[in-house]
């Protein structure tokens, strides 16, 4: 057998996956590095378009809103068929209405029916697997958002499916990060979650730091090149903040009677938003790595000893993105941004192999 006749006949076992919501490519890089052939990722989003044709070869950027995409426009873009038993649906939509973490709850309402729009696309081609990773609160408040609907949806067209919460921390990935994940096919009667792996000992210090090839910066330094070791700049209070915090895993606590550096809406309330000022600890794992992880105000993001907030490199690494990925946006918000919003690609690899080793047909 020649060489194209191995590889045709490989590719007829070889899932096959579209990518909605892709961000900046988390889930594909990791479907790609499972072996799954990425065929393209949708999102409206402007400044992902770039980040995710950087790194995702062979995959199209569909910038469309699924609102306004139909599924026999899709079909005629990828050359898609119905009722294909190697077609993988991902659909991590934002859901920033139903995140803890405090927004402007007018502007995220849109995002809290993304589940519906993805609905038409499924309904239409009946791929063999979907998936989708979402915030907690979807879960938790299932009666009141549209998970409930999207899933008695699923058993209507004769899917099984897994689901609840999960730490990424189980699946590769240096973080604290709760995530609601959901498995469903319709290849099998029965369907599992990956399996987790609790011993994985991943904590900050196995990841960032000199030791690791980051080199110490100060508060403010921009890195030229691409791999972005850039930190935000400080203000001279919170300079001074994060100078008395102690490292690894220090907290606001260490100024809050400084009458100068206490924050007005933090004074007596010493445990609220503990958190918020922060250093991370060197020996457990990050805590969530979100939106604003560049931004010392915004959670437990000090680094464990250099006077800073963690770089952006240090971010994406804790996101578990490889030293080459490359990040193309305008600014350190966008690119924090991009890296808080994504699948972590450890997480997504974990996920391609689970669903290669579910196919049956294999």
């Amino acid at each position: 057998m020649g060489l194209s006749a191995r590889s045709t006949a490989a590719d007829t076992k070889r899932l096959k996956a579209v990518d909605f919501f892709c961000g900046a490519g988390g889930m594909s890089y990791g479907l790609t590095k499972a072996g799954i052939h990425v065929l393209a990722g949708i999102d409206n989003a402007r400044d992902c378009e770039k980040t995710y044709l950087a790194n995702v070869p062979g995959a199209e950027y569909i910038r469309r809103s699924v609102e306004w995409l139909s599924a026999p426009e899709l079909g005629r873009l990828l050359k898609l068929k119905k009722d294909d038993p190697r077609l993988l649906f991902s659909g991590c939509s934002p859901c920033q209405f139903w995140s803890k973490i405090r927004t402007d709850r007018t502007r995220s309402a849109r995002t809290s029916q993304l589940l519906s729009h993805f609905r038409k696309f499924i309904r239409y081609f009946r791929p063999g697997f979907v998936v989708v990773e979402n915030v907690p609160g979807l879960f938790r408040k299932k009666n009141e958002s549209i998970l409930g609907e999207f899933l008695e949806f699923l058993k209507s067209l004769d899917y099984v499916y897994a689901d609840g919460l999960v730490n990424a921390n189980n699946y590769g990935v240096p973080q604290n990060r709760i995530r609601y994940l959901l498995v469903a096919t319709r290849l099998s009667a029965t369907v599992s979650l990956p399996e987790k792996d609790e011993d994985l000992g991943l904590i900050v210090r196995k990841f960032i730091g000199v030791h690791n090839g980051f080199p110490k910066i100060n508060a403010g330094h921009i890195d030229p090149t691409d791999r972005r070791h850039t930190a935000s700049a400080l203000s001279e209070a919170n300079l001074r903040r994060i100078e008395l915090t102690a490292h690894s895993g220090g907290t606001r606590i260490a100024w809050s009677k400084d009458a100068e550096l206490q924050i007005s809406a933090y004074r007596e309330r010493d445990n609220i938003f503990r958190d918020v000022y922060g250093r991370m600890s060197w020996d457990k794992p990050s805590p969530t790595i979100t939106t604003r992880f560049h931004s010392l105000s915004n959670g437990r993001f000090g680094h464990p000893e250099e006077n800073r907030a963690i770089s952006i490199r240090e971010g994406a690494t804790l996101q578990t993105f490889p030293p080459e990925y490359r990040f193309v946006a305008p600014n350190l918000s966008s690119v924090a941004r991009q890296i808080g919003n994504a699948v972590p690609p450890e997480m997504a690899r974990r996920i391609g192999l689970h669903l290669s080793r579910c196919y049956p047909y294999g």
